[in-house]
């Protein structure tokens, strides 16, 4: 397996991170994301497993919310910019560290019900505050200082009901114990009512459609870094990636390296990056991450489970042409903090063949026998016409208006990537709790309790140009190419 050691010519870059890690926050390496949240709905029932969350003085369980300070960053000067990544990577840190801590203090937040507050956030807010208002300072000293991020270093205590604590699996001393997934989280798909709608195509429209086939990660090729929110951080993403497309991708690779890379897809003119976090069973397997940060050591453990096929599309725009994307254009879908933060950016959509009219974005779909899971990504679709990327790396692109398929004011439509991945996985036991027949879940922050919501892709624009071109011309001529 390809993960977080390959690429040992790097090794310099990454002790420069460590050495980062140890500088900000001591014996750790420093993680980072800045993806925006939604939340997940709860409901349905579920028998309690043997092992619980973390209690709350009200005799729940409980997962720690912290406000996302990277989304309120609006413009970070280029001089600024590494600090800042860095900063923000300590942030997640801290989160996780907390959350790790209130996991391993049941009986101590029992026996005292002021602990988590006094033990456990209060210390974690000091430490949010430090870390802030160095991120302000960095930024100010070569911009317009960000008012107002202080009042983001509180975090909150979120209770959430019994049924939502996570699995009695034996998976030895490796992870978190019981931090999801859990029955409430699954749905059977055919008690789902269709509920895809497409806005109507208008009069010159781009109704083309381009496929790029670059494989299901048979190269085995993971990590738990994430360039685009995390450049130069070790472990920035806190989960295990799939990578296709591009086999140059961890925390350090630059452009120059992105476009003379090797690629896994059949077109060696698209040497773009695509990944998203992995899908795995839960079985109390000990995969080659068990003991590492961004696997086992963070709650995400079990059979690491490779998609039987993915699809990656590019499609058109419902009210006119599109026009090419810039190189090294870089877009986040989805939200992989959504089950604290709020729905803004959430859209995972989950969902079995046979039944795609039906997407589902907090549950986890209970497919049928001989029909299997479905992951689809959309991606946004209107581009600023200037950048590649923005500082929450969000803001340069947006999706269309669901209901007229228009873009914002100012923005232009380019092609939609739309990537689907199709597992073969057993429909789980729920009247068990997973016990017969072990629950599947999608990799993410310890925090995040594996909810459904939190799915979400990446995504690195590294076509030529000539290639790029004819993906444009065969989607605005109304073609389906190859």
């Amino acid at each position: 397996m390809r993960h977080n050691t390959r690429k040992r010519s790097k090794t310099t870059q990454r002790a420069i991170a460590a050495t980062a890690g140890l500088a900000l926050g001591a014996g750790a390496l420093i993680a980072v994301n800045v993806y925006a949240s939604a939340h997940e709905s709860a409901n349905g029932n579920s028998t309690k497993r043997a092992a619980q969350g973390p209690a709350d003085p009200a005799g729940g369980a409980t997962t720690i919310s912290c406000p996302d300070v990277g989304a309120r960053l609006t413009s970070v000067p280029g001089r600024a910019r590494t600090q800042v990544d860095r900063e923000l990577a300590l942030l997640d840190k801290q989160v996780s560290e907390a959350y790790q801590r209130l996991r391993s203090s049941t009986k101590a937040i029992q026996q005292d019900r002021s602990f988590a507050t006094n033990a456990i956030m209060a210390p974690l807010k000091d430490r949010r505050t430090a870390t802030i208002d160095r991120i302000a300072i960095a930024i100010g000293r070569s911009g317009t200082r960000p008012q107002g991020l202080e009042a983001l270093a509180a975090c909150t205590l979120r209770a959430t009901d019994a049924q939502e604590q996570g699995p009695g699996q034996e998976q030895g001393d490796t992870g978190v114990q019981g931090n999801g997934p859990v029955a409430a989280d699954f749905v059977d798909i055919t008690t789902v009512r269709p509920n895809v709608k497409s806005p109507r195509k208008q009069r010159g429209a781009s109704a083309g459609r381009f496929t790029t086939q670059c494989g299901v990660n048979e190269n085995k090729l993971y990590n738990s870094d994430n360039i685009i929110v995390a450049p130069g951080v070790d472990n920035g993403a806190h989960h295990t990636h799939d990578y296709v497309g591009n086999q140059d991708n961890d925390a350090f690779t630059t452009n120059e390296e992105f476009a003379a890379a090797t690629t896994s897809c059949r077109n060696q003119g698209d040497k773009s990056t695509y990944y998203w976090p992995v899908l795995r069973l839960q079985d109390g397997t000990q995969e080659f991450d068990a003991q590492q940060l961004g696997g086992g050591a963070e709650g995400n453990t079990g059979t690491i489970l490779t998609a039987s096929k993915v699809t990656l599309n590019f499609v058109g725009s419902p009210r006119g042409k599109v026009v090419a994307m810039p190189k090294f254009l870089r877009i986040i879908t989805g939200d992989a903090k959504a089950f604290t933060n709020g729905t803004a950016n959430a859209n995972a959509s989950w969902s079995c063949t046979g039944f795609e009219n039906r997407q589902l974005t907090d549950k986890y779909p209970i497919c049928p026998q001989g029909s299997s899971l479905v992951r689809t990504s959309k991606f946004q679709s209107c581009w600023d016409g200037r950048s590649t990327d923005s500082a929450n790396h969000r803001s340069h692109v947006a999706f269309a208006d669901p209901r007229t398929g228009a873009c914002p004011s100012g923005m232009r439509a380019i092609p939609q990537l739309v990537q689907r991945l199709v597992y073969d996985v057993d429909a789980p036991s729920l009247d068990d709790n997973g016990q017969s027949t072990p629950f599947y879940a999608v990799d993410g922050f310890p925090e995040q309790m594996h909810k459904p919501i939190t799915d979400h892709g990446d995504f690195i624009n590294v076509f030529d140009e000539r290639l790029m071109n004819r993906m444009v011309q065969c989607i605005n001529s109304g073609r389906t190419c190859r």
